[in-house]
């Protein structure tokens, strides 16, 4: 983990985004001190269309009853 000033973090931005995108982390520091810290983000995976189909039935969306109806008015 390397850290670099925010001079050098400002003059040298997207080679230091390029770096975190392949995985480094990088903490950029202000009077020498710890300020922040630039690390990668995890890859979302893909959400698949259809993949709970069939599981969720019709009796999960049954019709109020006339009580509950009136509570809605």
């Amino acid at each position: 983990m390397e850290q670099v000033n925010v001079y050098q973090a400002k003059m040298n931005f997207s080679k230091l985004l390029a770096r975190a995108n392949a995985g480094e982390e990088i903490v950029i520091t202000k009077s020498g001190k710890p300020y922040a810290r630039l690390v990668p983000i995890k890859k979302i995976e893909q959400r698949v269309p259809g993949i709970s189909k069939g599981t969720v039935t019709k009796a999960f969306f049954k019709p109020l009853s006339a009580d509950e109806l009136k509570g809605w008015e």
